[in-house]
């Protein structure tokens, strides 16, 4: 098992604030929430609904996830800290009104400490449902008062740092004329096709889900299909996108990547600390995910004190900027973007969390 309150990037020392293991049993609830930190303000995350081998493999990846969403909201410029919760088991099976309305009940139990919202195997009407019982939720659908599906600002973002990555390599923020690879097209890659092809790059995916490939194909029965994941990391390619589940790269897939950069919504895409240094050895740009797709958070952060969806996404534009000065930096400082992100993150957490020593 790993340790409940170590970083899983940064050893053994001590990170996470608070680790809740929550249980109800005429339900059949098993969550966990992890509050990674709390330094810029109250912790935002959302709330993964999958069907985990065992309790250790969901711990591992909440406490990944929440220390991530820490990184995320710091460098998105929120006023919140990280914090994520899963839910174990298979939603097309498990999910009922009476288990996310238990779960709400556990959120509200910290008492603003964490704020949930959507994630892989959730959705805005599920965060309504949680909302009935506690009031720190975020992500609900417009007809309750909230910003809708957060993905239409994650592949926003994405593309933004895209173009950032294009213009560090290519000279010019824009796509157009590139081959771009995009594995998996679901709720936020199949936007970014969208994106990709207004710009006029060309477009490669694949996703496991044969319907989602057909929906996109519908739309544009000019792009390319390859069957998996395996082909898509070989394949000819100037970007390659990663937007399903994390850990695409790692020592097996690195040395076979035919892309010259990598940026996608996928959350944790490498799959242990020092793919960051294989992908700059071998001239691989890669943008750092927490980065990149962190529109979704803007978003949703957003509604917690009234939702503008031309606020938010002027807030999500500004993610260009951002990961163009982590390529700055990374360069000024001679190491991968993925550290100097961490750096600025850090910094950032650092000098506002702070100020709350300062009495008022």
């Amino acid at each position: 098992m790993p340790n409940v309150f170590g970083s899983p990037h940064k050893g053994s020392e001590p990170r996470h604030e608070q680790v809740v293991f929550c249980q109800d049993e005429a339900s059949g609830l098993r969550a966990i929430i992890a509050i990674y930190s709390t330094a810029l303000g109250p912790s935002l995350g959302g709330t993964r609904f999958y069907p985990y081998g065992s309790e250790e493999e969901a711990l591992a990846d909440v406490l990944n996830l929440s220390r991530g969403m820490a990184y995320k909201n710091a460098l998105a410029g929120l006023d919140h800290g990280g914090g994520k919760a899963v839910i174990l088991g298979d939603p097309s099976k498990d999910k009922t009104e009476a288990l996310l309305r238990a779960y709400g009940r556990f959120v509200g139990s910290l008492g603003g400490r964490y704020y949930t919202a959507c994630d892989v195997g959730t959705f805005s009407e599920d965060m309504d449902l949680v909302a009935r019982e506690c009031e720190f939720v975020t992500g609900r659908t417009v007809a309750n008062g909230g910003a809708g599906d957060s993905s239409i600002l994650t592949a926003y973002g994405v593309f933004q740092g895209m173009r950032a990555a294009a213009e560090t390599v290519w000279g010019a923020p824009t796509l157009r004329g590139r081959r771009v690879g995009v594995e998996g097209v679901g709720k936020v890659g199949h936007r970014l096709v969208e994106h990709l092809r207004e710009d006029g790059a060309d477009v490669v995916v694949c996703d496991v889900s044969e319907a989602a490939v057909e929906r996109v194909r519908a739309l544009h029965p000019e792009i390319e299909v390859v069957a998996d994941g395996d082909a898509m990391i070989r394949a000819d390619l100037d970007v390659y996108a990663p937007c399903a589940l994390g850990g695409s790269l790692n020592d097996d897939t690195v040395p076979a990547l035919g892309a010259r950069v990598v940026c996608g919504a996928a959350n944790n895409q490498l799959a242990h600390p020092g793919v960051e240094k294989n992908l700059a050895d071998r001239d691989v740009l890669y943008a750092p995910d927490y980065v990149v797709n962190s529109g979704g958070v803007i978003q949703v952060a957003d509604e917690i004190t009234g939702f503008d969806f031309e606020r938010a996404k002027s807030r999500a534009s500004g993610i260009y900027d951002t990961t163009r000065k982590i390529f700055e930096l990374a360069a000024d400082e001679g190491v991968p973007p993925a550290v100097a992100a961490d750096r600025l993150a850090e910094r950032r957490m650092s000098e506002i969390g702070r100020l709350r020593g300062i009495f008022v």
